[in-house]
């Protein structure tokens, strides 16, 4: 069985730029499905600007026609902090077998070590990193010791284990921001062309992100 790679995030609003990162890994790491799990309540980001299921609508939208995406609304459902190692635990409890992949942005990746619990996260998944061009992964220090003990270039070691390695794959380039997206909406400007056209409609009917 293939893998699921396993896409979490504030998604206030998701847009181009989360979508061309989950669907490059869709197809060049050969996942069964990428799970998008919106933040319920996200612990390092501090307040959201659209209430969790809001911003779970606007994912169901915005992958409504591309198979392989799926949403998942399983940390709107758990409440509390919305830490990834207990979303991760309750992925390996619902599929035992299955390789699971972490797909992380390569900012996201260097703060790591602050995360809740970040050390057990291999004990359940892989780590996949999004690359992009300007950002270095780190040779020193905590993480560039997982990367030397964990690291593996192989996309079949993604398939032949079902947790534990750390790969680095490169993705197109998208310069898209969530924040300037709402900057943009609070100025009364028109986002089109940094979302699909569904995610913008459905932002301007529920009234999203004009009194920031």
């Amino acid at each position: 069985m293939k893998p699921i790679g396993v896409f979490g995030g504030t998604f206030d609003p998701i847009h181009y730029g989360h979508l061309r990162s989950a669907f490059e890994m869709l197809q060049a790491l050969d996942f069964e499905e990428v799970r998008f799990i919106p933040c319920s309540d996200p612990p390092h980001r501090g307040v959201t600007y659209a209430t969790a299921a809001q911003r779970y609508r606007l994912v169901e939208v915005a992958i409504a026609e591309q198979p392989g995406f799926v949403a998942d609304d399983r940390e709107l459902e758990r409440g509390g902090p919305s830490y990834t190692v207990d979303t991760l635990a309750t992925l390996r409890t619902e599929f035992p077998d299955r390789s699971l992949g972490l797909i992380v942005g390569m900012d996201a990746f260097l703060g790591l070590p602050d995360w809740y619990r970040w050390d057990e996260i291999l004990d359940t998944a892989h780590i996949v990193v999004a690359h992009r061009p300007g950002w270095k992964a780190p040779d020193i220090g905590v993480l560039g010791d997982m990367i030397s003990e964990h690291g593996t270039h192989r996309v079949s070691d993604l398939h032949e284990t079902t947790h534990g390695r750390v790969h680095i794959h490169a993705v197109t380039q998208l310069e898209i921001a969530s924040t300037e997206i709402r900057d943009l909406i609070a100025a009364g400007r028109d986002p089109r062309f940094l979302m699909p056209d569904a995610v913008r409609d459905e932002i301007l009917e529920l009234g999203l992100y004009k009194g920031e």
